[in-house]
């Protein structure tokens, strides 16, 4: 599909993602959902315009390097040179630019801002039961909800030509996915708001989702996955006894030990971040100890910025706890819709993650290192369940409806879902305008990606393959 010009223009950001509309009538926010049609017709939503760049690909992508690890940022360029998909998942803030210069709805949620289809998993409630969602947020901030959604819809397309699937079946997963965004939606804006922020999709609800076929071979696949991807788990894999103590193994670039100041700076911000905790869960984590800490190399977009593997010992050397410290940057969408409310990132991110999961991970906090950097701190692993591509590719259909449910329900539980549900009708036309434009915009990332190895191959940007299997 070709891309189109855009309407020019754009639009205020909106209130924010978590004021209540309980005040309003129904009436009154199924009005506004119908009004915003006016501002931005479903049809535009069709509508890529990259003429309407400031700056290019490349240049949006050279510009976040400040603030992250030169030596680490060629490792970044080349897992993005690696495929357009790994492209797509490293250029959340190319899509970002893109998305801004169009008008949008007004219709605010709190974005998880890089909503690909492999940002979607299992891990881990409180009471270890595992649930689907979302989970990654670094970009997390209030903006208008068809942003989050189109970046689905695209992620299909890109994910489903890299693994050979034809267009036929990239279609199929994209109408899928906006269908039950928009079905989900529905169903939200008749919900008590109780009823929206506790609904949990549970394995058994995601794994339904399969053909009878598929339905045991996922529920194998996730049961030895979540086995062994927790801090018991990962001692073998993970760690080595050192002078009759555990320590982190090594695995550079991916894993590398510390020198003594970053040492100390990891120790300070750990001790830091644990004032951000509840006080029964500081409790808690004073049940372990500090043992080790390496920097990791974690993966596409993130690479250069510090994130750290922190090991913790309970009782006996049986008993471990990892924890990842990463550093918190603004997010992509400041630039367009201004600055997070919070006064640190680390803290945008942690409180983002848990308006839009429906269970967190009981360890998640924040802090800012003495030098003004700010981290977020969650559990590393914990029975957490990672998508595979080639594994998800020929079941893309299923999968999609299980993302476009989730995302559904994330908006909803932080934005008015009663003037979305307006908004998009009960008709084809937001579907197919979404449709059209991850068609498009995965035709535009195929472009930048050339572009960005254009750049490499002139000495204009340096790529470093570290042989990670992305």
């Amino acid at each position: 599909m070709s891309i189109v010009h855009a309407p020019t223009g754009s639009e205020p950001p909106g209130s924010d993602a978590a004021a209540s509309s309980s005040s309003t009538p129904p009436d009154s926010r199924r009005a506004v959902g119908r009004q915003a049609r006016g501002r931005v017709p479903r049809r535009s939503l069709g509508v890529v315009d990259v003429a309407l760049r400031h700056r290019g690909a490349v240049a949006i992508l050279e510009s976040q390097n400040a603030g992250r690890l030169t030596e680490l940022v060629p490792i970044r360029f080349g897992r993005m040179m690696a495929s357009p998909w790994t492209f797509y998942r490293g250029a959340a803030a190319v899509m970002a630019a893109d998305l801004a210069a169009r008008p949008h709805t007004d219709l605010m949620v709190q974005m998880c801002g890089d909503a690909h289809v492999l940002n979607f998993g299992l891990w881990a409630t409180p009471e270890r039961n595992l649930s689907f969602d979302l989970r990654d947020f670094d970009e997390t901030l209030p903006g208008p909800f068809e942003w989050d959604v189109a970046r689905l819809a695209t992620s299909l397309v890109v994910l489903a030509r890299d693994n050979a699937l034809d267009a036929a079946r990239a279609e199929v997963a994209v109408e899928r996915c906006l269908r039950s965004y928009r079905t989900h939606m529905r169903s939200y804006a008749r919900s008590p708001q109780m009823d929206i922020w506790y609904d949990l999709i549970d394995v058994t609800r995601l794994v339904s989702r399969f053909s009878r076929a598929d339905r045991e071979l996922a529920t194998n696949y996730i049961a030895r996955r979540a086995e062994r991807r927790t801090s018991r788990g990962a001692i073998g894999k993970l760690t080595t006894v050192v002078n009759g103590h555990l320590r982190i193994t090594e695995d550079p670039p991916r894993r590398v030990h510390l020198g003594p100041d970053e040492l100390a700076l990891v120790v300070e911000v750990f001790a830091r971040y644990r004032e951000s905790l509840p006080q029964y869960r500081r409790h808690l984590l004073d049940r372990f100890r500090f043992c080790d800490a390496v920097r990791q190399v974690v993966g596409v977009g993130s690479v250069g910025m510090r994130v750290y593997l922190v090991l913790l010992e309970g009782r006996d050397g049986a008993d471990p706890l990892f924890l990842q410290i990463k550093q918190a940057g603004p997010s992509v969408y400041e630039e367009h819709l201004g600055p997070s409310g919070f006064e640190t990132a680390g803290e945008r991110v942690a409180v983002g993650k848990r308006l839009i999961q429906s269970a967190t991970d009981i360890f998640v906090g924040w802090t800012v290192a003495s030098d003004g950097t700010a981290y977020y701190v969650r559990q590393f692993r914990d029975m957490k369940v990672i998508p595979d591509g080639a594994l998800i590719a020929p079941r893309l259909a299923e999968f999609s409806e299980a993302c476009g449910a989730v995302l559904a329900r994330a908006h909803a539980r932080t934005g008015d879902a009663t003037a979305i549900a307006a908004y998009i009708g009960n008709g084809e036309g937001f579907v197919d305008a979404l449709g059209d434009s991850s068609f498009s915009y995965s035709d535009q990332t195929d472009v930048d990606h050339r572009q960005l190895g254009a750049a490499i191959k002139n000495g204009e940007i340096t790529a470093q393959s570290d042989d990670d299997p992305r």
